[in-house]
């Protein structure tokens, strides 16, 4: 499944960004692409919506966190709302994650997260 993305600007400075599908490898850059091209002074908070995003992988994350870094270097607010309980899993994770590496690989990595996904999704059905 693709991604979809949904940019919703205000005249207050506020931008919600809605994402639809799934955040991955093949999709990350997409989403790189339109938050880079949003500007920080025009819209210091930007707020993600995640209530139809079906899956996160290791490049979703990292996409979201440079985002979040870039915003808050310029004293910007980077919120992100509404996350699935599968891909909440996935944020649980990684908060709980030690910083070193503790997988051998971007692939082993990705596996983990998909397993964690399918199981929070099995939970809820």
């Amino acid at each position: 499944m693709a991604l979809n993305i949904e940019v919703l600007k205000s005249e207050s400075g506020k931008c919600r960004i809605e994402l639809k599908g799934r955040l991955d490898t093949h999709t990350a850059e997409q989403l790189d692409e339109k938050l880079e091209a949003l500007d920080p002074a025009s819209h210091p908070l930007q707020i993600v919506d995640l209530a139809d995003l079906e899956y996160i992988s290791s490049a979703g994350l990292r996409s979201l966190f440079r985002a979040k870094k870039k915003l808050s270097g310029v004293g910007g607010q980077f919120l992100v709302v509404h996350p699935q309980p599968q891909v909440q899993k996935v944020f649980d994770v990684v908060k709980a994650l030690p910083s070193e590496s503790v997988f051998t690989s971007q692939a082993e990595l990705d596996n983990y997260l998909d397993a964690i996904q399918r199981k929070a999704r099995q939970a809820v059905d």
